[in-house]
């Protein structure tokens, strides 16, 4: 409900509408409740994540609530758990639940790199946009990929396009500096970066694109 509701005021803001409460009185309100929103926030965040629940909503939405920096602290504490229940979920139920799903082209694509390169390939794999947050979870637990090394790489991964989209959200209240907006667009090119790594690592059997 927390997440509707910043949507709902995000939408709403952005068209020049009357919102209720403002966004300034919404952080207060949420920063008034304690540790109970953060708390709330993640466990909410893992219970969608898991499934293919888009992870940019909460994104935004840390930004909007907690600001720059507990907002990406928060957003990555629920990517890691929810990442990680993912995996282990796959693999307690021997891949049955999306083996079916993994023989498609980009996901054998994938699932190559995950079984070859190991963090490498977590780590740049989460730094395309293109290859969905859940995807991948499931994916690297039918792969050999080793639990650290997908721990590993799902955290470094995830923060440069984690943080530029927080640093948005928490830019739609008017109070983040220049520094911090430079800095999402720095993580931002560096999200981006993460394409080319990941397309031209050469696998075992396959020549070097170089």
């Amino acid at each position: 409900m927390v997440v509707v509701a910043v949507v709902a005021v995000l939408v709403a803001h952005a068209h020049g509408v009357p919102v209720v409460p403002h966004l300034h009185d919404l952080r207060r309100v949420v920063a008034e409740t304690g540790p109970w929103a953060p708390l709330v926030f993640v466990m909410l965040q893992v219970l969608l994540n898991v499934p293919p629940f888009p992870r940019t909503v909460f994104t935004v939405a840390a930004g909007l609530l907690f600001g720059s920096a507990w907002g990406l602290l928060l957003t990555l504490t629920g990517t890691a758990i929810a990442a990680v229940l993912a995996f282990y979920l796959v693999r307690w139920t021997g891949g049955r639940l999306v083996a079916r799903y993994a023989t498609h082209r980009r996901a054998v694509w994938v699932r190559r790199r995950l079984d070859h390169h190991g963090t490498l390939a977590v780590t740049s794999l989460r730094l395309i946009p293109m290859v969905p947050f859940a995807a991948l979870n499931y994916l690297s637990g039918l792969s050999t990929v080793r639990f650290l090394p997908y721990l590993l790489g799902t955290v470094v991964g995830s923060i440069p396009g984690t943080a530029s989209i927080v640093i948005l959200g928490d830019a739609v209240t008017g109070q983040v500096s220049p520094t911090l907006l430079a800095v999402s667009a720095a993580c931002a090119v560096v999200g981006l970066a993460g394409v080319v790594i990941a397309a031209r690592r050469p696998l075992p059997d396959e020549p070097d694109p170089a």
